[in-house]
């Protein structure tokens, strides 16, 4: 188990560390940021029932774009088997002369712990916003949109091989976006040309697998190294500006992110995260707006 571990780690921080800004594809929809599906869940909120999370992120998106936002997120430990988690997202987006910011979703969760190895998931991704902004009159693209617009359900199963934390689920839209950017609609000198046109945007479902596996550098401090693949089901789709519904080739397939993250236990209520990832495989084209070269989240949690 020694030399899995080793192995693990050196090849995770050895990717990481590599020269991959080229690369453009970290993709979440949502579901692996949430409590249920990171790294050391059960260890976050042992001892109490009750935790809440403060969280600030930033990105380097595509298309010149910088991403930047925050949450807040409550979990609650119900009983020995039942759990819950809630968690309000926003999000904001600078480049190419457009500045948008909004509240993005509610996702709401819960968790059945089956044994202390083994727990189920289950929950609903609901939207704040309808991806229908818009600049002078003309919709945006999904890069600048706070949220896909879309209602998801997740659900997912966590298991635990000694320290080997791996995790794998699923999240579906069931009701889609109000969309209804078109490219060709801006002016031949505009950037946004370029961009990938979404009017009555369809987008596919994701799953994901997590593998992670955590390291005490001391009693304070904890290191954790995270392999995380995404793969996007189906080709997502747009109605193009003769009203011809038409696939969005290279939309389909995976994306492989590499995650680092390092929790620091101020006190027994008290701790600091800080996580950074990255993508190493990626999507040809991502019409949706996650992308993301480089992502640095810090959150600080507190227990009662």
């Amino acid at each position: 188990m020694l030399n899995i571990k080793l192995t693990f780690i050196t090849v995770v921080v050895a990717i990481l560390s590599s020269n991959y800004s080229w690369a453009q594809g970290c993709s979440d929809a949502g579901f692996c940021t949430i409590n249920s599906f990171k790294p050391n869940s059960n260890d976050s909120i042992k001892m109490t029932n009750n935790q809440i999370k403060i969280g600030v992120f930033l990105g380097k998106a595509d298309n010149a774009i910088t991403a930047y936002g925050n949450y807040l997120e409550y979990n609650r430990v119900l009983n020995k088997k039942i759990g819950m988690d809630i968690k309000l997202t926003t999000l904001a987006q600078i480049g190419n002369g457009i500045h948008t910011f909004g509240l993005a979703d509610v996702l709401l969760n819960t968790n059945y712990k089956i044994n202390e190895k083994l727990k189920l998931i289950a929950g609903v991704k609901i939207p704040l916003a309808a991806a229908n902004k818009s600049e002078n009159n003309l919709p945006l693209p999904m890069d600048y949109q706070a949220s896909l617009g879309t209602f998801d359900v997740i659900f997912g199963i966590g298991y635990e091989i000694k320290k080997l934390q791996l995790v794998a689920a699923i999240q579906q839209p069931l009701i889609q976006n109000n969309n209804q950017f078109i490219a060709n609609n801006y002016p031949a000198n505009s950037t946004l040309r370029s961009f990938q046109s979404t009017n009555k945007f369809i987008r596919s479902g994701d799953v994901l697998l997590r593998i992670s596996y955590p390291v005490s550098v001391n009693k304070k401090l904890k290191f954790t190294p995270s392999i995380l693949p995404i793969y996007h089901l189906t080709f997502d789709k747009f109605t193009d500006e003769f009203n011809v519904e038409r696939k969005i080739s290279g939309s389909q397939g995976l994306t492989l992110n590499g995650n680092l993250y390092f929790d620091y236990e101020i006190n027994d209520k008290n701790i600091l995260q800080f996580n950074f990832g990255m993508p190493l495989i990626v999507r040809a084209v991502r019409p949706d707006g996650l992308t993301r070269s480089l992502i640095g989240n810090l959150e600080y949690r507190v227990k009662f």
